[in-house]
């Protein structure tokens, strides 16, 4: 087991991550919390993914679907980095050791590239999809990786708690 940075036994330490750890509720009250943004979040990306793939609201543009469903897919992640901190806190020399965790974060790093990159190329010519309703073959595939990396996501989180 890699020994855990000063950061990690820092943090663990600090008046939040005590609370948590040691709190009747407060740990199930924030995982809860955690849990309704990360059902927000996979909804919103599985929805728009899925659009793009064309299994799902194929009459509705991508671009009105990606003006309706973005500021609730960045309030949900925003929730889920808060909480997810949080928790973190309160078990983070573990949890820096634990090898779905840190699948975990690898994962999200490389579907937040991915999005990022997909914003930055293909979807500034969404308006052109938008009349003629066909989604490019590249931005099929963006939706797809998109799909598995939040699937894969999700699946590493659960397994934290069972490595």
């Amino acid at each position: 087991m890699p020994e855990a940075p000063a950061f990690c036994q820092w943090l663990q330490q600090t008046y939040v991550g005590a609370s948590v750890r040691e709190s009747l509720w407060l740990f199930p009250a924030i995982e809860t919390i955690h849990l309704l943004g990360m059902a927000v979040l996979i909804a919103t990306i599985s929805i728009f993914d899925l659009r793009l793939l064309g299994w799902a609201l194929p009459g509705k543009p991508v671009s009105t679907l990606g003006s309706m469903l973005l500021p609730w897919t960045w309030t949900a992640f925003a929730v889920q980095v808060v909480t997810g901190f949080v928790l973190f806190s309160s078990e983070a020399v573990k949890l820096y050791a634990n090898p779905a965790f840190r699948l975990k974060l690898v994962l999200i790093l490389l579907a937040g590239l991915q999005a990022m990159f997909f914003h930055a190329t293909l979807y500034r010519k969404v308006d052109r999809w938008d009349k003629t309703m066909v989604v490019p073959g590249t931005a099929k595939i963006i939706g797809l990786v998109s799909l598995l990396l939040w699937i894969a996501i999700v699946t590493a989180g659960r397994f934290i708690g069972f490595v």
